[in-house]
């Protein structure tokens, strides 16, 4: 999915365009290619702040500024795709830190939200196969030998077993659920960090959200 907004808009407040944050972010990677620098969020953060501190921080003095707190030079992409790289530079560690910064931008940058469920159905399947003349058996391994008593004999035979493991395992959609609820907790951070505090010249952020639990939608 390609985010079609204008890439330069005037800064002028009733020329601001509203988008949502999932918009606001996917522009910021798509078209303006902006990149997250950690150490540009920590060198924004005050001596001695808290850690918790650089995002507002930042986002106040992009809006005092218009542009981005870097002590000078200039940025090739739009000051509000650096807002974007550097409010998700000090997302909080309650919101997944530097790793789901990380994630955000991926799929941001592919256009994609989290995976939320598995296609198929739960399957228990052999381990491995082998392919004889007479077709694809599953592997079996020996689990020893065997004594019995027959017709007054003792007899022993070998016991085979089967390895299996299960695909599609229903822990698995629970994974993914988790990681997209995570995911969307911290574009729901971002969405009110810049509605609160701004930051932005020329694009103002909507209360618009993607589906927090779609496969609940899914089955309806």
């Amino acid at each position: 999915m390609t985010v079609q907004m204008p890439i330069r808009a005037t800064r002028r407040s009733h020329d601001m365009r509203e988008v949502s944050i999932l918009q606001l972010i996917e522009w910021a990677f798509q078209r303006e290619k902006v990149r997250i620098d950690f150490d540009q969020g920590t060198q924004q953060r005050p001596q001695g702040a808290l850690k918790g501190y650089g995002m507002e921080h930042i986002l106040m003095r992009q809006a005092e500024l218009g542009c981005r707190v870097d002590g000078g030079g200039t940025s090739e992409p739009h000051p509000d795709a650096d807002a974007v790289a550097d409010a998700l530079a000090v997302l909080p560690e309650g919101h997944g830190g530097q790793r789901m910064a990380m994630r955000i931008g991926e799929l941001a940058r592919a256009g994609q939200v989290p995976s939320w469920h598995i296609p198929e159905k739960t399957r228990v399947v052999p381990c491995e196969w082998r392919t004889t003349k007479h077709g694809t058996f599953a592997q079996t391994e020996s689990a020893g030998m065997l004594s019995y008593m027959s017709r007054g004999k003792l007899r022993e035979v070998e016991v085979k077993y089967c390895p299996i493991t299960i695909q599609n395992h229903p822990g698995d959609a629970a994974a993914l659920r988790r990681e997209y609820l995570g995911w969307w907790g911290a574009l729901l951070e971002l969405r009110d960090t810049f509605r609160i505090y701004g930051g932005l010249t020329s694009y103002v952020v909507t209360e618009a959200m993607p589906p927090r639990t779609p496969w609940k939608d899914a089955t309806r």
